[in-house]
């Protein structure tokens, strides 16, 4: 499947994802408002939120097929990451505003009817996994995708959950499980969001990819033959399947011909070893740093002691 045929068969799944959600969010509501359950209330409530994380999802993946401009060189490719990051973050507090509600519920039981919480919690069930399904594709490569699916999967099995408690609430008559499963929900919530909260905030904050060892990296370029030194190494995502990478290498010698086949080398065995392929490398004779200190990474860290010491005491 080419790219653009790729890109409209993932449009056209979020599409279909955001109807079928709306359905369960309809049923569950009403439902939950008809039988006074807490745990159905909250299962949409969740599912409400998560429309709204599709949403986001097909916005932040039609915006990342716009090129890039001179205003934004890099394009839209951030805007999966942004989208992640936020749905990642209104997750957590929802999160918190259930588990205040089931507790409150827990000190205060209500009443609910088991028979009805097992029949629209099964419906939630079959359609939020039908929805996790049509976005599995997707999520595979897509940090943007990969956050809807695990909301949309984690919903199947809280809902799943809630079609349990509601037959042990008709068998036993223990009104009390309710509320119980809606913090089973707390839980399957977090469990889903906090990973990607965790790794779409280290793209934003452009750390180093988990994969990826900076030193590995400068210990593999300095074990070429040429090489003497680097320096001014940068490592980062723009998203996930798109890593960059920038450094200074201090080379023997001024040869053109020389430094050109070395280049070439150094990008082909960052590329094999690392899967880095979007790489600028600056080739040097001598160090251009007035103070020495970023040309040799040892004295930079000899260094931080001392500046850090420094910053504390201002």
């Amino acid at each position: 499947m080419t790219g653009l045929a790729s890109f409209e068969h993932l449009r056209s799944r979020l599409y279909l994802s955001l109807a079928l959600n709306a359905l369960i969010i309809t049923a569950e509501f009403i439902g939950g408002f008809l039988l006074d359950s807490v745990g159905l209330m909250s299962d949409a409530g969740h599912n409400l939120v998560d429309q709204g994380s599709l949403f986001l999802a097909l916005y932040a993946h039609i915006l990342t097929r716009r090129p890039a401009s001179e205003t934004r060189t890099f394009g839209y490719h951030r805007a999966g990451v942004i989208a992640a990051f936020l749905n990642s973050f209104i997750l957590v507090l929802t999160a918190a505003g259930i588990a205040f509600v089931g507790l409150k519920r827990l000190l205060q039981p209500v009443p609910v009817d088991g028979g009805w919480i097992m029949v629209i919690a099964a419906v939630s069930f079959v359609a939020n996994l039908s929805v996790a399904l049509l976005l599995q594709q997707g999520a595979k490569d897509d940090l943007n995708l990969r956050a809807a699916f695990w909301h949309m999967l984690g919903d199947a099995w809280v809902s799943l959950g809630v079609v349990l408690s509601g037959g042990a609430i008709l068998l036993t008559g223990w009104t009390v499980l309710d509320p119980l499963i809606s913090l089973l929900v707390v839980g399957a919530i977090l469990h889903g969001a906090w990973p990607l909260f965790k790794e779409s905030l280290d793209v934003l904050l452009e750390s180093t990819p988990p994969t990826i060892s900076a030193s590995r990296v400068v210990s593999t370029i300095e074990a070429m033959p040429g090489v003497k030194s680097v320096h001014d190494l940068h490592i980062w995502a723009v998203e996930p399947r798109l890593i960059m990478l920038t450094a200074h290498v201090l080379v023997d010698g001024d040869d053109a011909t020389l430094t050109n086949a070395l280049l070439r080398s150094i990008h082909d065995r960052i590329a094999a070893d690392f899967g880095i392929t979007h790489m600028t490398i600056q080739m040097e004779t001598h160090c251009l740093d007035p103070d020495d200190v970023h040309c040799d990474l040892t004295k930079l860290a000899d260094r931080q002691p001392a500046l850090e010491a420094l910053t504390h005491h201002h």
